[in-house]
């Protein structure tokens, strides 16, 4: 990937602050990446002939887990992801490889004029789907009964976000991977593409993170429950016994 004078990698918290306090008139561009995510790879290049194209735009690539208490406090949970900022002012936010939108945040913001109003958030990129009926807000009830249909679409499901052929975060890609390393066969749901799936499934299994394994239509844990599972030999009994 080719790189320019207002293209830089951080490399510590303090060499991001000491980047974004030198001018803060000015626009940056933050690309959160995972060297394991192929979609970042693409985005990587879109953001290479950016910096490129606007050289007034300060440029960042940060690597999200590397540099995990940057991306905890842009409350980043997905790569690739996207923030616009005019010093520590947030302009726009573009979650998944989206360089439409992205190309078009830069072209909006990087005019060098100061913007007539400061939002305290904006994406250009679509919002999940809610789930719906006939054009209508499901009711909690709804909601429930999608969510256990979804739960026992199969015999192992894991939500999770991105798929498993393009993960888009590290505990997805880990715990999707040590399925397959176990030779289990699993169904999955990416609940990046579903807030209302998102938010339900944290309720209706009381967790709170992702990603979840269901197995035989009960919540089994998240990764750190599986890997422990899965060195004690507990897991494959629950696997066999769904």
């Amino acid at each position: 990937m080719a790189s320019s004078s207002n293209l830089v990698t951080v490399t510590t918290a303090e060499h991001f602050q000491s980047l974004l306090s030198a001018d803060l008139n000015r626009v940056s561009l933050l690309n959160f990446w995972a060297p394991w995510a192929a979609p970042c790879t693409q985005m990587n290049e879109v953001v290479s002939e950016l910096a490129k194209k606007h050289v007034s735009v300060l440029v960042l690539n940060i690597e999200a887990e590397e540099q995990a208490d940057i991306a905890e406090s842009f409350e980043i949970e997905a790569v690739p992801s996207f923030v616009v900022l005019r010093g520590h002012t947030l302009l726009a936010r573009i979650a998944g490889a989206d360089a439409t939108a992205l190309t078009q945040a830069i072209a909006t913001h990087a005019s060098g004029a100061a913007p007539t109003y400061t939002p305290q958030a904006h994406t250009n990129a679509a919002p999940p789907p809610p789930g719906t009926q006939n054009g209508a807000a499901e009711t909690p009830e709804e909601l429930n009964a999608r969510l256990r249909r979804l739960m026992t679409q199969s015999k192992v499901v894991l939500f999770m976000k991105g798929s498993p052929e393009e993960p888009r975060c590290g505990f997805s890609r880990k715990l999707s991977t040590l399925l397959r390393e176990q030779g289990v066969q699993f169904s999955s749901f990416d609940i990046l593409q579903d807030e209302d799936v998102r938010q339900g499934l944290k309720k209706l299994n009381d967790w709170p993170t992702f990603p979840q394994l269901i197995v035989d239509g009960d919540l089994v844990g998240g990764l750190d429950i599986v890997q422990e599972m899965v060195e004690t030999g507990e897991f494959a009994d629950v696997v066999a016994a769904a």
